[in-house]
């Protein structure tokens, strides 16, 4: 994600392997807290997990950690992992991540969950020194404890070639794996190593076969927990495939290709920004291009210097921004679908509020890269889903969510539709 040190953040279940470890306990809820009690480590998880969805209960992040820490205290592997992912996320304690990647390093031995996390702490900078290639070498051994997503992770980085160089070999075996192993975003990502190749029919197999883990519709939402936003990226996948390659119809239809890089934690701002620059031909990865920032690897990064970093390789970008009303709508996609038309994609940010954010808001950057004037849908690249990360939202959607009144301090607090294009002369 981005957004300054201060802001919350978005995705949590996207970026970080929230353990679902006990959560299918059918135990009442006084059960559960009577065997919790009592010491039952299996019970304490569970209420730990009901405590933080608010499940079957009311939601209180005080008391998921106090079950989960009484769980990890007794050296208990998934509770280790809750306790960290909460860490991580600063819910229910003050954020802290050296603490968080502590727990992770406890737990992966024995949880495949906390295993792919510690990943993401080296991958990201959170609490540890990035470090790369340890981060892939984690999440091999998660997918040797039988990590789908860690195989599918592993197969993302490959083949954006993030910190590492470009290997569609390795990218297609770890994608394999994870496919073999049901992983809806394996499925995701072997589908598009397959499209890519011409091996249509494979690829339409694996996306109809992710399309179906969880409940899919016209377009999803941009709240929806990642599983069932992987599925819904699925079906995107299937109704896309009829135009991507096609020529663009101006004023009818665009999709301006952009490779897909998978963000690591709070990196969205810098990892679309890339995106964007691979689009006009600079292969960045998402670090690469956080580093032309000034603030450190593993912090939120604000929009000014995201637009300051793409003239040190040469690019010129700029911000526009549009009123937060129907009429700043109109026109912001009105200059939308010119742009897409004239093969430029936009970066631009959303909002999300409400109880279930730390502070009540979070947000998250990612590209529009096409539309479909005809059914008024829009095609956006998200740097925190599977690869090709493409999904449709509708206009009634994008008008809701794209907003912001804190992507940095040229925002100045005030709420507007913001996006940062590419300057012509």
């Amino acid at each position: 994600m981005i957004y300054k040190l201060l802001k919350p953040l978005l995705f949590m279940a996207t970026l970080v392997n929230i353990s679902s470890v006990h959560a299918d306990d059918l135990s009442s809820t006084p059960d559960l807290i009577t065997k919790a009690a009592q010491g039952d480590i299996r019970a304490q998880v569970s209420l730990a997990v009901r405590y933080r969805d608010g499940k079957g209960v009311k939601r209180n992040f005080a008391e998921a950690m106090r079950w989960g820490h009484l769980a990890a205290d007794r050296g208990d592997a998934a509770a280790m992992d809750f306790v960290g992912s909460m860490f991580l996320r600063g819910v229910g304690v003050k954020q802290n991540p050296a603490i968080a990647a502590g727990y992770f390093k406890a737990g992966a031995g024995e949880s495949a969950t906390a295993c792919w996390n510690l990943g993401q702490c080296y991958f990201g900078a959170q609490g540890v020194d990035q470090d790369i290639p340890k981060a892939l070498e984690i999440w091999k051994q998660a997918v040797d404890m039988g990590s789908g997503r860690a195989a599918a992770t592993v197969a993302m980085v490959y083949l954006a070639g993030d910190g590492v160089a470009p290997d569609l070999v390795e990218a297609r075996k770890f994608a394999t794996r994870a496919a073999e192993m049901n992983d809806p975003s394996g499925l995701i990502v072997l589908g598009e190593i397959q499209f890519q190749a011409g091996e249509l029919g494979a690829a339409r197999t694996n996306w109809t076969k992710a399309s179906h883990m969880k409940p899919t519709a016209l377009t999803g939402n941009p709240e929806l927990p990642y599983d069932n936003m992987v599925a819904q990226e699925g079906a995107d996948l299937l109704k896309l495939m009829d135009y991507r390659g096609h020529r663009p119809e101006p004023g009818k239809f665009a999709l301006v290709s952009v490779p897909h890089v998978q963000q690591g934690w709070n990196n969205c701002g810098a990892t679309s920004c890339a995106m964007l620059a691979r689009s006009q031909g600079r292969m960045l990865g998402g670090w690469d291009f956080k580093r032309l920032c000034p603030s450190p690897l593993g912090t939120g990064s604000d929009w000014g210097e995201l637009l300051q970093a793409p003239e040190k390789i040469g690019l010129h970008w700029k911000l526009v921004t549009f009123t937060p009303d129907d009429a700043g709508f109109d026109q912001a996609t009105n200059f939308v679908r010119s742009e897409l038309d004239s093969g430029r994609p936009l970066v631009i940010d959303f909002k999300y509020t409400g109880p279930q954010y730390p502070d009540g808001e979070a947000g998250h950057t990612l590209l529009i890269v096409g539309y479909i004037a005809e059914e008024n849908l829009y095609i956006l690249c998200n740097p925190a889903i599977a690869t090709p990360g493409l999904e449709l939202i509708t206009a009634g959607s994008l008008q809701h969510y794209w907003r912001s009144d804190h992507y940095g301090e040229l925002s100045h607090n005030v709420l507007s539709r913001p996006a940062i294009v590419i300057a012509t002369p």
